[in-house]
């Protein structure tokens, strides 16, 4: 990921580590000094050492590759969708007025109230979690897609026009280029919370494999140990996830200048 990040994005990366470092040393102090010795927290070489079982035994990675996948095939199926529907509600004022206030109002439900519904139409598996993740990684892309064609400059707009710039040339070469730094935008929040949804599904859907379920698992046998490790695996995937496409975004969009994919 380091190729990706100049020197001052580097720097960047390790003074925003110091907190966490020293969060882990308080944690670790708290048990070698005997500050606390309650049940409902491990110390963290217990921690480390149920990492390093599970992770020699595969069920760690297995847990992670299953939520993993189904965080991408629902991103994948969510932006693609939300891509072409902003698209079209960019360039036609009639679609817009026709389909618009829909949408407008059904962004407005929570997303785990889609839950009940569809676990009724797609069942409790991994078809029914991915067609939540979509849903997750649908309306982000989707607005920021229409948002981003209808703000193209009026300018760049005229100026195809007097090159006599058809539709297909118009739109491939002007409106996606000038909406790209928008897009890209409503891209990184689907992917962002589509892999916040993901525990969700797991969560609240049928069990099975996924690092939810092996939260859940650690919550009802009291496995603080494995409920903490959980909670980890998810802070750094998230976290991984948004340094790689924020990095993505930069090198994407580099040839508008040193601001691009800076918002």
């Amino acid at each position: 990921m380091t190729i990706f990040m100049n020197a001052d994005e580097r720097r960047r990366l390790v003074r925003g580590a110091t907190l966490p470092a020293l969060l882990l040393a308080w944690w670790w102090a708290m048990f070698h000094f005997h500050w606390t010795d309650t049940v409902m927290f491990v110390p963290i070489d217990k921690v480390w050492e149920t990492a390093v079982r599970m992770s020699g035994s595969g069920q760690l990675w297995l847990s992670l590759g299953a939520s993993l996948a189904r965080d991408l095939a629902g991103f994948t199926l969510g932006s693609l969708a939300g891509l072409a529907a902003g698209t079209a509600l960019g360039l036609s004022r009639l679609l817009e007025n026709l389909v618009g206030p829909t949408l407008h109002t059904v962004k407005q439900i929570s997303l785990f109230a889609w839950i009940p519904l569809i676990s009724v139409w797609f069942g409790l598996g991994d078809t029914a979690k991915v067609v939540f993740l979509s849903l997750a990684a649908f309306f982000p892309v989707l607005l920021n897609t229409f948002e981003g064609i209808r703000g193209v400059p009026r300018e760049l707009v005229e100026v195809a026009r007097t090159f006599a710039f058809t539709r297909t040339q118009m739109l491939r070469r002007v409106v996606l280029p000038a909406a790209l730094p928008s897009i890209f935008t409503g891209v990184h929040l689907a992917l962002i919370y589509a892999w916040l949804a993901t525990l969700g599904a797991e969560y609240l859907l049928t069990s099975g494999i996924g690092i939810g379920n092996l939260l859940t698992d650690g919550r009802e046998h009291l496995w603080m140990d494995q409920v903490l490790l959980g909670v980890a695996v998810v802070g750094l995937v998230g976290f991984t996830l948004n340094l790689v496409a924020g990095a993505l975004e930069r090198r994407l969009l580099r040839w508008r200048g040193p601001s691009a994919g800076q918002y």
